[in-house]
């Protein structure tokens, strides 16, 4: 078996420990820093490099970590996995994507767990299971935004082998699955790159300290890695998409920057196998040359979330108004509205929340609605919240449903947070199980510390390495059972299902959505070629001017509602929403 090691700060050797035996490597004399051998291995194998007689390290390219970020690799064949189910061909303008973290998704919080349960989420109607970041992380629980050895699963959700099986399990249900990967940062605990080479660089910096090293000496080695790590995920494990986390982070100067290389790499890989790969980047910029392709001028990426949808949406349920909020909650329904039929609501507009003008508009008419991903809850909107509240904690069950409306038929990609399609009321906190007491402590300190800025307690916060924490977050299926819970399923069942019957609910026109509302009254109607959707988000019933055309039909209502009559008025019951047709 061929081992290689890019070790460009190993000054004499680099030794390969292999089930306790040392291999000396010898220096690539095509290659600078890298050291390769022929060794014989087998699969579970365990090993790792010692550079110049130190202490032997996990390889940076790991494919499997057994004792966690700090213990050796092992040898990992793919080949030995039998897949059963072909990938499906799904297209993206046709997704609903349901966010899932393996570790509170079932009490068990492993892969083959979640893979039982993927049948539930193929009859609501989901066609992609986003799973949150697998790479392996300190201790067993946590949401994996710290993880280290990016070729690597989570041992404790199963390793290589359960995340097949389930990526196998989804496809036989016809669903494809979406994988988070982070490349902005790793975390600080068992990250042990910088022994091996410049993988970060002091030239800049970010809220995670020096930079993954895209554009200072040697990056030409850390794009590869991060690029091949990325390709690994679509090749080894047959993963449809990738979630790029925090693209904005990326601090890149080269003329061709990191992102474009990657979706280059990701439509080569994809025309070869004749997949539907794509990548959906998570960029706080609302730059729209972030998804325009790349003979265009664009980065190429395939789609991105909105979150100025998901903050015009929050303060319209809500009514909140901290942080970056604000902006929004002046108007909640215009800023509704304009994210509906402009996607950004920050499109080169005054930001106060950033005290700068931010973000750049959206060409209606060249861009693809499905371009967009749009939603009402994710992971960073209710676990960065103090105590991790759902929406499901403060609104009724009928605003609730409007949010599911207003998701499900809108013009982006829709997504759902786990639970959130049954009003689940456990909360989903943050929490960690990192081994270096120093880190745990000042995660602690700084958790307290950052809410207690906002007026809570510092008692109120969960402690995010109490082991209770996670266990919280667990969703809890008897509710499913109970009203208001089941009616809630039953409604978003019934919004998929028009989504994949009816073709203008993936329309990709965005100059063809028409929205209309009032912000007093707190309604608000679209249009979407023969389809007419409306939502009633205030206290009292309300009537609404649609008009009619006397071929008006009901296919969808929250609370028994009848087409406009012959006066063109909606009469809308409180907090409810309906979808109409007049063709």
């Amino acid at each position: 078996m061929l081992f290689e090691v890019w070790a460009p700060q190993a000054r004499d050797r680099v030794t390969l420990e292999l089930d306790g035996t040392g291999h000396p490597l010898e220096r690539d004399a095509e290659r600078a820093g890298w050291w390769t051998g022929v060794v014989p291995a087998e699969d579970g194998d365990r090993y790792g490099y010692s550079l110049d007689g130190g202490p032997v390290l996990p390889d940076p390219r790991s494919r499997r970590q057994p004792d966690g970020p700090d213990g050796l690799s092992a040898v990992v064949d793919h080949s030995a996995y039998v897949w059963f189910n072909e990938a499906p061909r799904l297209r993206l303008r046709a997704a609903v994507l349901y966010e899932l973290h393996v570790g509170t998704f079932t009490p068990d919080g492993t892969l083959d767990a979640a893979a039982e349960r993927l049948g539930e989420l193929a009859g609501l109607g989901i066609t992609h299971v986003e799973l949150m970041p697998l790479c392996p992380f300190p201790g067993t629980r946590g949401w994996g935004y710290d993880g280290v050895a990016p070729w690597a699963v989570h041992e404790p959700y199963g390793g290589p082998t359960a995340l097949k099986r389930f990526v196998d399990t989804a496809h036989g249900l016809g669903m494809g699955v979406v994988l988070d990967v982070v490349h902005n940062h790793l975390g600080p605990d068992g990250n042990h790159l910088p022994s091996f080479g410049p993988y970060f660089t002091d030239t800049h910096h970010t809220p995670w300290g020096a930079a993954v090293n895209l554009d200072a000496p040697g990056s030409d080695e850390v794009r590869r890695y991060l690029r091949d790590s990325a390709l690994a995920w679509l090749q080894d494990y047959r993963i449809d998409g990738l979630r790029l986390d925090a693209v904005h982070a990326l601090v890149d100067d080269r003329a061709l920057t990191f992102l474009e290389e990657l979706s280059e790499a990701v439509d080569e890989l994809a025309r070869e196998q004749g997949r539907q790969h794509f990548l959906i980047a998570e960029s706080d910029l609302a730059d729209p040359r972030t998804t325009t392709p790349r003979v265009s001028g664009g980065l190429g990426l395939h789609a991105q979330w909105n979150d100025d949808f998901h903050h015009a949406l929050h303060t319209a349920l809500t009514g909140e108004d901290q942080g970056y909020y604000a902006d929004f909650a002046s108007a909640p329904l215009a800023a509704l509205a304009k994210t509906l039929t402009h996607v950004f609501f920050h499109d080169g507009t005054y930001s106060s929340f950033r005290a700068r003008h931010h973000g750049r508009p959206v060409d209606r008419v060249r861009t693809p609605a499905h371009r967009f991903l749009g939603y009402a809850q994710t992971h960073d909107q209710i676990g960065n919240r103090a105590l991790g509240d759902r929406l499901s904690a403060t609104l009724s069950p009928g605003l609730l449903a409007c949010a599911a409306t207003l998701v499900l038929t809108g013009p982006s990609v829709p997504m759902l947070f786990m639970g959130e399609e049954w009003g689940a009321t456990t909360p989903w906190m943050y929490f960690t199980d990192h081994t270096d007491e120093e880190l745990a402590e000042a995660v602690r300190r700084g958790r307290r510390r950052e809410f207690a800025e906002h007026g809570w307690a510092e008692e109120d916060i969960p402690d995010p390495q109490d082991p209770s924490t996670r266990d919280r977050s667990v969703l809890d299926r008897t509710e499913r059972e109970r009203a208001p819970h089941n009616r809630l399923a039953a409604w978003h069942r019934e919004l998929i299902a028009l989504r994949r019957t009816l073709p203008d609910l993936t329309d990709p026109d965005l100059a063809a959505v028409r929205v209309a509302f009032d912000e007093e009254a707190r309604w608000l109607a679209f249009r979407r070629g023969v389809l007419r959707i409306a939502v009633n988000l205030g206290k009292e019933p309300v009537a609404i001017p649609l008009g009619t055309n006397g071929r008006d039909r009901v296919l969808a209502a929250w609370e028994p509602v009848e087409a406009p009559g012959a006066d063109g008025l909606l009469r809308l019951p409180a907090e409810c929403a309906v979808v109409l047709t007049d063709g």
